[in-house]
């Protein structure tokens, strides 16, 4: 009963707490963008096996699911899942006894799981992952520095630095966008990291999970302790050295190898 209650109190505080706002965009979900349902497509259904890794490799997202995953995204069962994954992270970190000597690490990736783009996948032009990705407007979008953190991750994150871990962000991102990254993440509360990894120009035909899995390698052989991992695709999260532990939080939007 006691966990019960306290899962309810810090998903509340998650939610509420001093100085972070819940929302993540304001605009409002769009009504009829779906275009025609299709009979038989049951979206929850799709969702529950996006974020189980039961399909893999899809490339869009329905056409009948737009309507619903913008409004997952945009509204409150979105933000309570985040923090219902912030909550399991954080009862984990609390419970280690960490070395004292500055190798305790946690990793997080950037896009969907410090900072959200959904003010760009909101517009129609985007339409929650259900039209094609496009590379140039995406770019566009991150060099304005603009990306709202996610409340629940931001959150952790702060509880994560008081606890005394070291905070490493691994990101697909290319190298050229360090600048503004960097800023865009201090302007929004993560003010401080251990390192902060980009993609190199070299790297660009890497897949995720092998790129990623080669930097949390390069951590370790220095010594770093990886003993949490979170990002929003599995491909964050698979591969070879993973951590001691991961968390996932959700992302119906697209699918990254």
């Amino acid at each position: 009963m006691k966990l019960v209650v306290s899962f309810f109190l810090l998903a509340t505080l998650l939610a509420t707490s001093q100085g972070i706002s819940h929302q993540i965009h304001l605009l409002k979900p769009h009504s009829g963008a779906a275009g025609h349902r299709i009979p038989g497509v049951s979206c929850l259904s799709w969702r529950l096996a996006v974020e189980t890794n039961n399909i893999r490799g899809w490339d869009l997202v329905p056409e009948a699911c737009e309507n619903y995953v913008g409004h997952y995204m945009l509204g409150h069962q979105y933000r309570k899942d985040c923090n219902a994954v912030a909550y399991a992270a954080y009862q984990y970190a609390k419970s280690l006894s960490l070395p004292k000597d500055g190798k305790n690490v946690w990793v997080f990736d950037i896009d969907e799981t410090a900072l959200s783009n959904l003010p760009y996948y909101a517009q129609p032009e985007n339409a929650f992952g259900a039209k094609e990705y496009n590379d140039t407007s995406f770019e566009e979008w991150e060099k304005k520095g603009a990306a709202p953190a996610v409340p629940a991750v931001l959150f952790l994150y702060k509880k994560l630095v008081n606890l005394g871990f070291k905070i490493v962000f691994i990101s697909g991102k290319t190298a050229t966008l360090r600048a503004i990254t960097e800023k865009n993440l201090k302007n929004v509360g993560y003010l401080t990291w251990e390192k902060l990894i980009l993609k190199q120009t070299s790297e660009s035909g890497t897949t995720a999970v092998v790129y990623k899995s080669k930097k949390r390698k390069e951590l370790e052989a220095q010594g770093y302790r990886i003993l949490g991992n979170m990002g929003d695709q599995w491909s964050d999260l698979l591969g070879t050295h993973v951590g001691n532990q991961t968390f996932k939080v959700p992302d119906p939007m697209y699918y990254i190898s």
